[in-house]
């Protein structure tokens, strides 16, 4: 069985995968906008799909924090007894 420590620092290490991988594929979003910047419609259509695409990212790693804070809950509390709030 898992002890508390070790429930919390892998929590803490999937959190940080989650949110590492949105920022670098923001970071190379915001890369692909800067470079099409100047071509005219192009521009426009890798701003609208990547803004989108943004928007989606951020609320699928908002999803899968919360589902692993559920997780991490439900384990602790099997690791802690049902008393511990």
């Amino acid at each position: 069985m898992a002890t508390y420590s070790e429930i919390q620092k892998a929590v803490r290490v999937e959190k940080f995968r989650i949110w590492f991988a949105w920022a670098c594929g923001a970071w190379v979003g915001i890369g692909v906008i800067g470079t099409t910047q100047d071509i005219r419609i192009w521009g426009v259509v890798t701003q609208i799909v990547f803004g989108g695409l943004g928007v989606l990212a951020t609320v699928a790693a908002v999803r899968m924090t919360n589902a692993l804070n559920r997780r991490a809950e439900a384990s602790r509390r099997e690791v802690l007894g049902s008393d511990w709030q």
